[in-house]
């Protein structure tokens, strides 16, 4: 844990001690501390305040990461645009996610949130790094040849889960809807990257984000890939090769209105404890556009877009997962997957190829 309040230190950690499963194994006030505790100690997650004097966390990112290329490192940033520009550009050199910490160690204390977020993130990164041998996990940038998988016909064994694979749909997708959570950021760049100038379709996003990092989230999708990326507004027409990425704090969803497909945004319970929700919006292609839907899971905590996966599945549609070997957490893909919802489980990037070809109407 590292934060320069000693306060929060102290706090964060009784917190995360009280967890039979998590042991805080080092606290430090600012990046030069944490990076002699990462070379001593080698935790499996480092929690880094982005805003600390001597060396910040941007600064102390990389050099944790040279030092130990497998660690997982949480940045944790208040809700400003500022912290979540820095926070996005974080994931881009090797981050695994990110936590908003509120502005205050008062609201701090009350915020049960914040709380369970940062424990279930620290516990969801340290069992993905524990289920792969030290000494053999990807690479930060790129992906390691020897861990790749390659989506076979039914009966295909990926890691320690039997995938069975579905033909995907007779008609071509007319949307595109990615499902993402923690490592998302980094997967959507490399899919969206793969994806432009091959496929002119619109493309939905549903990423799980706090508000401010979600308008933030959608300038960076722009400016590295080339995709006109917006945040959703209720009432926006979808358009061809264009991407909207839901608000943080608001479900999105696509209703078609005089023929045309638009999002619709609403503030109805959060599900699977996300809002937005991709549950939401899958549900809301099945009904909108039926078949002529390309979903696509990529890395994430938990199973938000399994039940509207389903109801894709039932209309027909067509899923894409990001397999285990290059996700964060294969929580999501690995539900999907594993719940018989898919016609390929590939690397990352094999997804964007594959996605080319079932737009262009090939089968699998």
């Amino acid at each position: 844990m590292v934060d320069d309040s000693a306060v929060i230190r102290g706090m964060t950690r009784r917190w995360l001690e009280e967890n039979p499963n998590i042991e805080v194994i080092a606290s430090a006030a600012d990046g030069e501390q944490a990076i002699s505790e990462v070379r001593n100690k080698r935790p499996d997650v480092v929690v880094l305040d982005v805003e600390m004097p001597r060396k910040d966390g941007m600064s102390a990112l990389p050099e944790i990461l040279a030092i130990d290329p497998e660690v997982k490192v949480v940045m944790s940033s208040t809700l400003t645009q500022r912290n979540a520009d820095l926070s996005l550009r974080a994931l881009s050199i090797g981050a695994a996610d990110y936590i908003a910490k509120p502005s205050s160690r008062e609201a701090l204390r009350s915020d049960a949130n914040f709380r369970q977020e940062l424990v279930e993130k620290v516990l969801a990164l340290g069992r993905s790094i524990r289920a792969r041998p030290r000494g053999d996990a990807r690479p930060v940038q790129g992906l390691d040849p020897r861990r790749e998988v390659r989506a076979r016909p039914e009966g295909r064994l990926y890691g320690k889960s039997p995938i069975l694979l579905r033909k995907s749909a007779v008609v071509p997708p007319q949307v595109i809807a990615i499902g993402s959570s923690t490592g998302g950021p980094q997967a959507l760049m490399a899919v969206l990257g793969g994806l432009r100038n091959k496929v002119d379709l619109p493309v939905v996003i549903t990423q799980h984000m706090p508000a401010t990092f979600t308008a933030m989230l959608a300038q960076h999708i722009e400016r590295q890939t080339g995709w006109p990326c917006a945040e959703g507004e209720d009432g926006m027409a979808l358009e061809p090769g264009k991407a909207i990425v839901a608000p943080g704090g608001r479900h999105m969803t696509v209703d078609m209105v005089q023929g045309r497909a638009v999002v619709r945004l609403n503030d109805e319970a959060p599900e699977n404890f996300c809002r937005p929700a991709v549950d939401q919006l899958y549900r809301s292609l099945a009904r909108s556009h039926g078949a002529k839907v390309l979903g696509i899971i990529l890395t994430g905590m938990g199973h938000d877009g399994l039940a509207g996966g389903r109801v894709l599945i039932d209309k027909g549609a067509t899923i894409i997962a990001q397999d285990e070997a290059t996700s964060v957490v294969w929580g999501m893909p690995g539900a999907v997957a594993t719940g018989g919802l898919c016609s390929a489980v590939q690397p990352l990037d094999e997804i964007a190829p594959t996605a080319v070809r079932i737009a262009l109407g090939r089968r699998l």
